[in-house]
């Protein structure tokens, strides 16, 4: 499977996915994965039922298809460590399927026609699950199935306790902390990550303008400030997070497990260099434009 962070393409995660499926699983064929992909697909381009095409400037396919890769090598590197329990051939489909839909929230409907559907970053979770919930069951997901799929796109929300969260089986509970590891890995390791962060802070922008968050409630209230504040998120939130709540699941994605290099966390960590140092050129920047005191 080659590494890929950046831009892919639908048919190339699918192709790597159905790889790491025959090595996982020899002589099983999937049962749901080929149409999921499809049928995804098709509802961010705007060709499946009445959903427009996909409109937010962060949160579009592409970062769908890096998440979903993400996880597919994560639970690739897992199978490979030997690690008990073992995922079964149906957990592992469903988990693709909660990647693929854990975003599918901010889909609108083709009446929807204000803002871009960034406006609903703070409901996004739940109308995931509200899409996933009457989709899955058309391609053959049963209901007890559909509950751990629905819990593993809970636990991509930043804000929610996920030991809190109930799944009916321990391997539903780390299937969902795989997806959010993905989600997190798969947003901050792409090359572009800096260039994306003003698509990000308009997103969030839209949101807040659509929730009426007053200004001084708002979390970023510009997008010097998110990129400023990015690398301490990364450092005391989303690190802390992956290792303890997530359980440590990344290091499944180092090459080879357990001690070789990871190669999701160093594109991050150079991205931080990289953050780091522009904010420190629009600091400067800022400085310099002062105006000169009386």
């Amino acid at each position: 499977m080659p590494f890929l962070f950046d831009t892919i393409s639908p048919a190339v995660v699918a192709e790597a996915t159905h790889a790491a499926f025959s090595r996982m699983f020899p002589g099983r064929s999937p049962e749901i994965v080929t149409r999921v992909f499809a049928d995804v697909e098709a509802m961010f381009t705007g060709k499946y039922l009445d959903y427009q095409p996909i409109d937010t400037p962060y949160h579009d396919l592409d970062h769908t298809l890096q998440v979903t890769m993400c996880f597919v090598r994560m639970l690739a590197g897992r199978d490979r460590a030997g690690i008990e329990p073992k995922i079964a051939p149906r957990q592992f489909e469903l988990g693709v399927a909660a990647a693929l839909l854990h975003d599918t929230g901010y889909l609108k409907l083709r009446s929807d026609q204000g803002g871009t559907g960034a406006k609903y970053t703070f409901t996004h979770v739940l109308r995931s699950c509200a899409v996933a919930s009457s989709y899955l069951p058309t391609v053959g997901v049963a209901l007890e199935e559909l509950d751990g799929v629905l819990g593993a796109i809970r636990c991509t929300n930043a804000t929610t306790n996920i030991r809190r969260l109930h799944f009916q089986h321990p391997i539903e509970g780390l299937v969902g902390c795989a997806v959010a590891t993905a989600d997190f890995l798969g947003q901050m390791s792409p090359s572009n990550y800096l260039d994306e962060l003003p698509l990000l802070f308009a997103e969030f922008e839209e949101s807040d303008n659509f929730a009426g968050v007053p200004p001084q409630q708002r979390l970023y209230r510009s997008v010097d400030e998110l990129i400023a504040k990015t690398p301490h998120f990364w450092r005391t939130s989303v690190l802390p997070k992956l290792d303890n709540e997530l359980l440590g699941l990344y290091r499944f994605l180092a090459e080879p497990y357990p001690d070789g290099p990871n190669p999701y966390i160093d594109a991050i960590n150079r991205n931080i260099e990289l953050i780091v140092a522009e904010a420190q050129r629009r600091q400067a920047n800022k400085s310099s434009n002062l105006p000169l005191a009386n």
